[in-house]
């Protein structure tokens, strides 16, 4: 997917804005992930058999923790899935993220960029995915993401090189 232009789409953000990755200037990191759990809310159907599906709030603990060092290097960084803006919300304020994260809930970035999704229970989730982007354009595409706890740093050392 390098080179391709993200679609000029505006996503609702846990920090109550409305942001358009394509209209964004200089580098951000969008990690597209599947789903966080909630407390009081079993997971999809068949979570724990899915390979890949596990690793949402290490790959987010891990960006939030790295934050500064990306914010010196002029880096914003946001979470992507198909969740609400509210169970999002609620992701960020029990984990004290540092960033924001976008919901693709009505599918027009993902739909627009086809990426891949898997089902589990009733429902579709994105597979695991992280891009560099610069003015709107995919310049690094990482997919996919073996090792969501690591996601952060190896980003960081590839920004860094």
């Amino acid at each position: 997917m390098l080179g391709v232009n993200l679609p000029d789409v505006s996503l609702p953000a846990t920090d109550g804005s409305l942001v358009n990755l394509s209209r964004l200037a200089g580098r951000s990191i969008v990690f597209f992930y599947p789903y966080t759990g909630r407390p009081g809310h079993p997971d999809p159907e068949d979570w724990d058999d899915i390979l890949g599906a596990h690793g949402s709030t290490p790959q987010a603990l891990a960006f939030s923790q790295l934050h500064g060092e990306f914010a010196a290097l002029e880096v914003r960084i946001f979470g992507v899935s198909f969740q609400t803006t509210a169970w999002q919300k609620d992701f960020v304020r029990r984990n004290k993220l540092r960033f924001s994260f976008l919901s693709d809930a009505k599918r027009h970035v993902s739909m627009a960029l086809q990426l891949e999704t898997f089902s589990a229970g009733r429902a579709d989730f994105l597979k695991r995915r992280t891009m560099l982007i610069q003015n709107g354009i995919i310049i690094r595409d990482i997919y996919p993401v073996a090792k969501p706890a690591e996601n952060a740093a190896d980003m960081l050392k590839a920004l860094q090189a």
